[in-house]
């Protein structure tokens, strides 16, 4: 399965996007657009980034009953994105229903990077192993004909072991060696994704905060990817 870097670009707005992306020069990262980028540009930004040539991935972490999500995912699959996600939280139907209704790729986030197994006790009140709810999750997403799910790279080989390698573990909280770690709980460098098993890992601001983010890039690939 081919790996690859993906550059969250976690901008207020379309100028401030292509300019980060102008630094590329030739290149066409794949990218992708959360709810900042997406709320402050509009829909279009997924069309404008295609015609680019950049693979998207639209990270809007859908969560509502099974009949709202349907509809929002045949709205968001006319845009064109490779790859979108909802909340694996919103259970089996909630994620059935996105999967039926797009012919792209949809995959289910398990537990933020930003979360603790402490926080995932104490607040969310889930009183499971915080590795055995990912692994359940992601059993979950399968099962609702998704495609993988985002997780730490942390939880990458268990996902793989329970659900097999074609599925896909997309994978946030990547850091260059000696970068803050800023609000991410659980954390590794893309050398480290790479052995755990990742298949993509998203990068944002090891990368879009880099005094020079196309070097940066480049070390991320040659890291992950080799």
């Amino acid at each position: 399965m081919a790996k690859d870097v993906i550059i969250a670009c976690d901008f207020s707005s379309e100028e401030e996007t292509f300019r980060f992306l102008e630094g590329f020069r030739d290149e066409r990262p794949y990218v992708k657009i959360g709810m900042e980028l997406f709320y402050a540009a509009g829909p279009d930004m997924v069309r404008k980034l295609k015609k680019r040539g950049h693979q998207v991935f639209l990270d809007l972490k859908l969560h509502d009953i099974p009949n709202t999500v349907r509809k929002a995912m045949k709205v968001l699959d006319e845009l064109g994105a490779d790859m979108c996600n909802v909340h694996a939280a919103g259970a089996r139907a909630m994620m059935a229903a996105a999967s039926e209704a797009t012919g792209g790729l949809v995959i289910g986030v398990t537990q933020l990077t930003s979360t603790s197994e402490e926080v995932m006790h104490e607040e969310i009140l889930i009183d499971r192993p915080l590795k055995e709810t990912v692994i359940q999750y992601a059993l979950n997403c399968k099962d609702a004909g998704l495609k993988g799910v985002v997780c730490s790279p942390l939880e990458a080989k268990e996902v793989h072991r329970a659900c097999g390698d074609g599925f896909l573990t997309v994978t946030p909280g990547i850091r260059l060696q000696g970068d803050a770690r800023g609000d991410q709980k659980r954390v590794t460098t893309p050398a480290m994704a790479r052995e755990l098993g990742s298949d993509y890992i998203v990068v944002g601001r090891s990368i879009t905060a880099a005094e020079n983010p196309l070097t940066a890039y480049e070390r991320c690939k040659r890291e992950f990817i080799r």
